[in-house]
């Protein structure tokens, strides 16, 4: 019999979150090397739950669980504890996937313990190696990336980061819907476990670069915010978000919020173009998600040519106003 896979879904206005497909298609990779499915967990209430799983059950998965119920009407660790811990301990999955976000950062640790699980957080891949499963996940504030195995038995809880497996890898399920139930656990005790009094929205009027498709990015290379003309030109182009490395930020030439790395977003575009940005380990671990990565840069043994699926050598003052006018030039 195959092990169970089970992947808890977070919703954003109503709908499934990005980074929550992402670890949908995690877990449908994770439950292939099971020899299954992996089945979907959506906690809320209302109508919000009923929509987030049709979406889930258009996905190939073995079912779709749903929880709603009034305690969950807003998020509090106490109350998703509350409906995951009794499932998690009667259906006993090999493996629970969570999107690693601040909300799981939050609770998961404390869901680990109450159910006795072990914990693999921030995973960024993982290989059949051993007749196991080795994993990886970055350390020392993503500086290296550490090998690891599970020790022990019994069921697992993994959160994957953002980027790491993207949303458009969800396997659907070619026109057979999975079937959608309720989670098989006694809520009858079921409260929040804390009062929810409001929400501010914090600096809301800042960058989600994690939704642009494009993203063209400089480094310390573009040389000063005097200088951002020929990358904004490029942007405007190709219809693309400006994103930066930390040393751009640190010397106030783009706001924080353009920030992409292992103390900015993390992001995983269908093209990425690095302008500029020599490849610390600290920017790799924020956009090595990327479809296409695109660099430009003077030095030719710059590490981002490493990631990079097409270079370019030579200054980005040049390059940029040139590959401005050719994709002009191409939309005619």
């Amino acid at each position: 019999m195959a092990s169970q896979v089970w992947v808890v879904v977070q919703l954003r206005d109503g709908q499934v979150s990005r980074i929550s497909w992402e670890a949908v298609a995690a877990a449908q990779k994770l439950a292939g090397t099971q020899g299954g499915k992996a089945e979907a967990v959506v906690l809320g209430t209302g109508a919000a739950v009923g929509a987030a799983a049709a979406d889930l059950a258009k996905a190939d998965l073995a079912a779709v669980h749903t929880c709603d119920h009034e305690a969950l009407r807003a998020y509090t660790p106490g109350g998703w504890i509350g409906a995951l811990a009794p499932a998690i301990r009667a259906a006993q999955p090999a493996f629970v996937v969570f999107p690693h976000t601040y909300q799981s950062v939050d609770f998961v640790p404390r869901l680990a313990q109450t159910v006795g699980a072990g914990l693999l957080p921030e995973v960024t891949g993982f290989t059949e190696a051993g007749g196991g499963l080795e994993w990886t996940r970055p350390i020392l504030g993503g500086k290296m990336q550490a090998k690891v195995r599970v020790k022990g038995e019994g069921t697992v809880l993994v959160s994957v980061q953002s980027g790491a497996f993207p949303a458009d890898g969800v396997v659907t399920g070619g026109g057979s819907a999975a079937p959608v139930h309720p989670l098989a656990a006694d809520l009858s005790g079921l409260k929040a476990d804390r009062e929810i009094l409001g929400y501010e929205e914090v600096a809301g009027d800042q960058i989600d670069l994690t939704k642009a498709d494009i993203i063209l990015a400089v480094g310390r290379g573009v040389g000063g915010a005097d200088k951002m003309g020929p990358v904004e030109e490029l942007a405007k182009a190709l219809g693309a978000e400006i994103g930066a490395s930390r040393p751009v930020i640190d010397n106030g030439w783009l706001p924080r919020d353009r920030q992409i790395g292992s103390s900015g977003q993390t992001v995983a575009p269908k093209l990425y173009i690095a302008a500029g940005i020599s490849g610390a380990i600290q920017h790799l671990v924020g956009m090595k998600g990327s479809t296409v990565v695109v660099a430009i840069n003077k030095d030719p043994g710059a590490p981002i040519f490493t990631v990079a699926h097409y270079g370019i050598v030579g200054d980005l003052h040049e390059i940029l106003p040139a590959l401005t006018e050719a994709v002009r030039a191409a939309k005619g």
